[in-house]
């Protein structure tokens, strides 16, 4: 008999006979609840004494725990990167490696094993029942909740157990420190490096294609060439990094079509200087388009006006390209006046 069978006015009466027989287990309803079976008391909740033999290995685990955390920043700090050990079955492996596996683990395992401990042998283990309730919470429901925290805490011992308590918080105190450390090594701090290029006054401009000076008679109107500052070494180490900010980009324009003065004022007979790295995530810029003066980034469809001081005329870049300003030497070679006037590409989310 479904409950479509049963009149409605009789359907909460018929519910409530049902869920009654779920409660008695017999041959005809197997599979209904027992009921929890006596509780049974553990050593610890009788004998004071195996309560405190716990409460000192869960110190000990959470001292443990602070003694290799402190044990991975020796390692970190003491051991040569290159340093080789023979570990079997694993073969030669880094000591450092190693040493930082072993002993962070060791660390987070044994403040896990400790509060595991801490549960199963001094924490509250009675087993309570409680019935299926709405989810939004009542007024009373949320003062039971609250009363029942409070006596977990009670029973937790946590406030009692000072020698736990302590440990615990010294180890969980001192386990973030692994990843401050890490996070330290990435590398030296920037400081105000990122403030400054490869720029300075009087570097010569070089062409990147025939690594020679440039004279202005060298660029073309409407032609767009790439340039680097003077000194720069291909094969040095740091080459990547520096032409990462340094790379420019020239452009000759009618000075009567340069809409910017400031940009007028910082060319030489119309050759514009502006920085090659695109202000939205730092994508090298090689695409000009000469009847309009852009210049767009084929990373994301970014669009400066070179006429315009390189100010941002579509896509998700959110700043001018910024400009170097050049002028020409004795013998007549372009050569920057100064660095650029603030970071290049996506440096910061404030920029000048």
């Amino acid at each position: 008999m479904s409950s479509q069978d049963i009149p409605e006015e009789n359907l909460p009466a018929a519910q409530d006979t049902a869920h009654g027989a779920l409660g008695v287990a017999d041959e005809k309803n197997p599979f209904a609840d027992p009921g929890l079976p006596p509780h049974e008391h553990r050593v610890q909740d009788i004998d004071e004494r195996a309560a405190k033999r716990s409460e000192r290995t869960v110190a000990l685990l959470f001292t443990v725990s602070m003694l290799a955390t402190i044990g991975f920043i020796a390692s970190f700090v003491a051991i040569p990167i290159d340093k080789v050990v023979y570990v079997f079955p694993l073969g030669h492996i880094g000591a450092l490696n190693l040493a930082l596996g072993v002993t962070l683990g060791i660390a987070l395992f044994t403040i896990g094993a400790g509060a595991v401990h801490w549960g199963r042998t001094l924490m509250s283990d009675e087993e309570l029942t409680d019935e299926r309730h709405p989810i939004e919470a009542s007024p009373e429901v949320r003062t039971k909740v609250m009363d029942d925290f409070r006596q977990g805490a009670k029973e937790s011992a946590i406030g009692r157990r000072k020698l736990i308590r302590n440990t615990m918080f010294g180890a969980l105190t001192l386990v973030p420190l692994s990843g401050v450390v890490l996070l330290r090594d990435l590398g030296p701090l920037p400081e105000d490096k990122l403030r400054h290029t490869a720029w300075s006054r009087g570097k010569l401009l070089i062409n990147q294609n025939t690594n020679e000076p440039m004279r202005p008679s060298d660029i073309i109107t409407g032609s767009l060439t790439f340039a680097q500052p003077e000194g720069l070494d291909p094969h040095d180490h740091g080459f990547n990094n520096e032409i990462a900010k340094a790379a420019l980009m020239i452009v000759r324009i009618q000075p009567d079509e340069i809409k910017d003065k400031r940009a007028l004022e910082w060319s030489h007979e119309g050759i514009l200087a502006y920085s090659k790295i695109c202000t939205h995530v730092g994508c090298p810029i090689s695409l000009y388009e000469q009847q309009t003066h852009h210049a767009l980034c084929p990373c994301h469809q970014s669009t400066f006006d070179l006429s315009d001081g390189a100010k941002v005329i579509f896509g998700p870049a959110g700043h001018a390209l910024p400009q170097l300003r050049i002028g020409v030497n004795d013998e007549g070679y372009l050569e920057a006046l100064g660095d650029f006037d603030e970071p290049v590409g996506p440096a910061f989310w404030e920029r000048g």
